[in-house]
């Protein structure tokens, strides 16, 4: 199976906006299915343009993407099921398998035998939001497999037990009302990073109050990540009102990560509608790039390689690098303005700018480089947004699970689909 860019026909300027959402969706799927890790068959933490890796290193919030790309992929007929039922299978044996502390994922695993890979010194041990991004993946699985009355009971099971088997609690640090981000067997809390104020990290607090067994007390997101309240912004940037988070917006991986399965339509508690977050945020993010280039299609600033090594970008830290998941994974937000540039993207060198998962990491227009590479975490967001664009699959399926319905009650949050009985 062989989704690349370019031995595919080319993309004309009359496709259909569908049939460019479909190629380019199909294209970043690849990244998940023919750039998976050989064994184990979960997610690279990143890949090159025209070559694998030669290592084992697999990314546990990017698996956790690739769980819900096989899903969008299963579903517009891309697979076989039996092949995504196998895929599944060995993605979630590898898992079960796999070093975790009570119950929580390092950053990093090996992908031959589950050890841990620390990610630095002090990041040897439990990474809680690369967890709650690969039970975001997990659960969508376990509601649609269910959905399909497809026999599955066994795989659905294994996912509720290592759903289950997540202490939440534990990454509370003592003497503090925050989850913290990590904790080593080894070195404790010495990481020392609460998980608080606008960030990437709704999702965590979401699913450590759904949790059937370690649900945390609403306190913890209230004090912690809210901050009662610090979390709030609502100063004006390009004219836009911005809810929640630091000036301009931040980095736009924040309202891709959590989002991807937690739908913002409708969803709103004490401190903003997210709904307006995200689109004001992604407003705001598009809006600074018209002002910085005058141009009205090349925009986009989040994380992504540069030439330099991995680099976070935002109106504040702009080093004039373009990632294309930004205005890619924004199509909800922005459905326009991300049209606009992905047609642009289109124009670009291709031979350069594209390859075997679709368009590369990043480019930066006023240096003539493009990356060579691939990200998990860029490349997942890409799948998952364009289809909750275009069917809200993802959405659906995530907010139908009855635990994240009564953690999000219990937080104070209203949604559609949490009035639902």
């Amino acid at each position: 199976m062989h989704l690349r860019f370019d031995s595919a026909p080319a993309f004309h300027g009359e496709d259909s906006d569908e049939a460019l959402l479909e190629r380019v969706q199909r294209a970043s799927f690849g990244y998940f299915w023919d750039g998976a890790h050989p064994h184990s068959g979960l997610a690279r933490d990143r890949s090159g343009r025209t070559a694998d890796p030669n290592n084992d290193l697999v990314s546990i919030s990017g698996s956790g993407f690739a769980f819900m790309a096989i899903i969008v992929a299963l579903e517009r007929g891309w697979i076989k099921r039996r092949d995504a039922l196998a895929r599944f299978d060995a993605m979630v044996s590898t898992l079960e398998q796999a070093r975790r502390y009570q119950g929580v994922y390092p950053h990093f695993i090996n992908g031959r035998d589950g050890s841990t890979v620390p990610f630095s010194r002090l990041d040897d041990g439990g990474d809680l939001v690369e967890t709650s991004l690969l039970f975001q993946g997990l659960l969508c699985v376990r509601q649609y497999l269910a959905s399909q009355h497809s026999g599955s009971f066994n795989l659905r099971a294994r996912i509720d037990r290592l759903w289950r088997a997540v202490n939440w609690r534990a990454h509370v640090k003592p003497g503090t009302n925050a989850l913290y981000w990590h904790h080593s067997p080894k070195h404790g809390w010495a990481r020392n990073v609460p998980i608080r104020g606008w960030n990437e990290a709704l999702i965590t607090y979401v699913l450590a109050a759904a949790s059937p067994d370690y649900a945390i007390e609403p306190r913890i997101y209230h004090e912690g990540f809210a901050g009662n309240g610090a979390i709030a912004n609502g100063r004006e940037y390009y004219g836009v009102t911005l809810p929640l988070g630091p000036d301009y917006g931040g980095p736009l991986f924040f309202a891709h990560y959590s989002f991807c399965g937690l739908d913002p339509r409708g969803l709103k508690d004490r401190y903003a509608d997210y709904w307006e977050q995200n689109c004001n945020h992604t407003r705001i993010n598009y809006l600074h790039s018209v002002e910085k280039t005058q141009s009205d299609d090349c925009w986009g600033l989040t994380a992504s390689h540069a030439p330099k090594g991995y680099a976070v970008s935002s109106p504040v830290s702009d080093m004039g690098l373009i990632a294309p998941t930004a205005a890619l994974s924004s199509l909800p937000y922005t459905p326009y303005e991300s049209m606009r540039a992905l047609r642009h993207f289109m124009t670009l060198p291709q031979g350069r700018m594209a390859g075997r998962f679709g368009f590369v990491d990043a480019f930066a227009p006023a240096r003539n480089w493009y990356a060579r590479t691939y990200l998990a975490i860029n490349q997942g967001p890409i799948v998952a947004m364009i289809e909750n664009h275009r069917s809200g699959l993802l959405w659906e399926l995530f907010m139908s699970a009855p635990e994240i319905r009564d953690g999000l009650r219990k937080l104070g949050f209203v949604s559609p689909h949490v009035s639902e009985v």
